[in-house]
């Protein structure tokens, strides 16, 4: 069974290091955010139309 205590300490630690990021920050994140969704979508809809062209021609 996991310690409460020691599950207590450590979040307590973890709430001590957080800091609010600054508005650079905050955009990196929102700029590193939005490519990971582009590259995503942009490979699915690459495997979406390569599915839909297989399926026209077979």
């Amino acid at each position: 069974m996991v310690d409460i205590g020691n599950f207590v300490r450590a979040s307590i630690n973890t709430l001590k290091l957080a800091h609010k990021s600054d508005r650079e920050e905050f955009y990196l994140y929102m700029k590193l955010t939005m490519l990971g969704i582009a590259v995503v979508g942009t490979i699915g809809y690459i495997v979406q139309l390569i599915g839909s062209l297989l399926r026209l021609q077979g």
